[in-house]
């Protein structure tokens, strides 16, 4: 598996910029909407399950599990920002995620962040 399989984040040229401070240098924040959130809960998939177990026996990565939980997290991300762009929003400030078990059958991964309108410094 390449890199990319393993990466994530924000698009380069993507029209809600997405940080986890608190401001973004050289700008200033004209506007704070409030907290937006992206939300998704992903089930296992059994083979992932059975090689995941064997492979914890002998050790090392997961990669089947580390590829689901990035793709789970990219999308988590989008709707995040989908909602940001929905509300006015160019921007999210303090972006996190929180990952959790969700009732044994699978993993709720939430990115959430303060969606705000910015702009350069005058």
């Amino acid at each position: 598996m390449g890199i990319d399989e393993y990466g994530g984040g924000q698009v380069a040229q993507s029209d809600v910029l997405v940080v986890t401070t608190n401001d973004v240098p050289g700008y200033e924040v004209r506007q704070v909407i409030g907290e937006v959130f992206g939300l998704t809960v992903r089930s296992r998939h059994l083979g992932s399950q059975i090689g995941a177990s064997l492979k914890s026996m002998i050790g090392g990565e997961l990669r089947g599990l580390t590829k689901t939980l990035v793709e789970t997290r990219n999308q988590a991300m989008n709707r995040l920002i989908e909602q940001a762009r929905a509300r006015g929003a160019n921007a999210v400030l303090m972006f996190r995620f929180d990952v959790t078990e969700a009732a044994d059958v699978g993993t709720e991964v939430c990115a959430y962040g303060t969606a705000a309108v910015i702009a350069p410094r005058s």
